[in-house]
């Protein structure tokens, strides 16, 4: 079954817009690659800051599906483990360039607050999640250990694009498993 052309166009505007930047993007350019007209885009997103809104939220949507079903199969005692290691597959698939979210709180920062704001509001429901997941570990100070996983995490969209994927994450993965048996170690 084909996509919809809202899907079409809001698949081809993420690609775009994570390969060559939210600015640098032009309206032409999108159509032109999800092979439709503008009036197609107009009539499904009224501006092109309409559009980018969409596609982070979609990508943020598809982002948290994915740590929420990892949470879900987790062991007892390993949600945060099973968090990080669904951010880790996160960055493998889809953000090997780093984090879009923290490209549009670059790009949109002086130029639409709205913008910047979800943005924002992506990294704050990330860090939410952690907390969460630290709390049903039963690990103490969740909001302290959920920020230090977040700043490793929040390291790891970084250098991905700098390591690799594999060096990226196995570093991410023995700084986080350093801070949870730390962290263990003073709840008992």
């Amino acid at each position: 079954m084909p996509a919809s052309k809202r899907d079409q166009l809001l698949a081809t505007a993420e690609r775009l817009f994570y390969e060559q930047g939210f600015h640098a993007t032009g309206i032409d350019r999108i159509v032109a690659a999800a092979g439709v007209v503008r009036m197609t885009l107009y009539n499904h997103f009224a501006s092109k800051e309409a559009l980018v809104a969409a596609v982070l939220a979609a990508r943020h949507e598809r982002f948290i599906a994915s740590l929420e079903a990892a949470v879900a199969a987790a062991s007892p005692g390993q949600a945060t483990r099973a968090l990080v290691d669904a951010h880790g597959d996160w960055l493998e698939r889809y953000s090997q360039h780093g984090c879009i979210m923290a490209k549009a709180m670059g790009e949109f920062e002086e130029h639409s607050p709205e913008i910047h704001a979800l943005a924002a509001a992506a990294k704050t429901d990330l860090l939410a999640r952690l907390e969460a997941a630290v709390a049903r570990d039963g690990l103490g100070q969740p909001a302290g250990l959920a920020r230090r996983v977040f700043m490793v995490l929040e390291g790891s969209n970084t250098a991905v694009a700098l390591m690799g994927a594999q060096t990226a994450l196995a570093d991410t993965r023995a700084v986080v498993d350093t801070l949870l048996a730390t962290a263990r170690s003073e709840t008992r």
